[in-house]
């Protein structure tokens, strides 16, 4: 069979995608990073792209989860019926990329340690999914706890 032939995985729950996310995170910790992970899908549950937080790994203040998925996710035709999936509540820079690019959905894995812009988003007729996973919770309180420079620099506060 031919890479054309093959079916693409689909990731239909919510639970699903947010998998994928949270595999980026743990990824993204692995390489002494941030433990944010993202991933962008399709209206079918196929998977476009994903990522994870690379401020540390490349030196880029932009490169948070939602940027590197929305890049590795290639250019689109449109947005509208897309998913961000995201392990962390996304700041206001990621929520300026979802309302930019008109992402009609996102669902959130903790807005616990975090809450970003994504009241915001619903109010601009976002969908908005917060899942509160008590493992990306726990993740993210270790992380907030044992590096409170790191995070404070990627949220942009002193």
């Amino acid at each position: 069979m031919s890479a054309a032939d093959a079916t693409p995985r689909l990731y239909p729950t919510d639970a699903d995608k947010l998998a994928v996310a949270t595999a980026e995170a743990r990824r993204g910790a692995d390489e002494g990073g941030i433990p944010i992970g993202a991933a962008l899908f399709d209206g079918e549950g196929r998977l476009l792209g994903s990522g994870h937080n690379r401020r540390v790994q490349d030196g880029d203040a932009s490169m948070h989860a939602e940027t590197n998925a929305f890049r590795n996710a290639g250019r689109q035709r449109s947005y509208r019926d897309t998913v961000m999936v995201t392990t962390l509540s996304p700041c206001w820079y990621c929520s300026g990329l979802v309302k930019q690019f008109g992402i009609g959905r996102v669902v959130v894995g903790d807005d616990q340690s975090f809450l970003g812009g994504q009241d915001w988003l619903a109010e601009q007729g976002v969908d908005i999914a917060v899942v509160n996973d008590p493992e990306l919770i726990a993740m993210m309180g270790a992380f907030i706890e044992s590096h409170p420079e790191l995070w404070n620099e990627d949220i942009g506060e002193e």
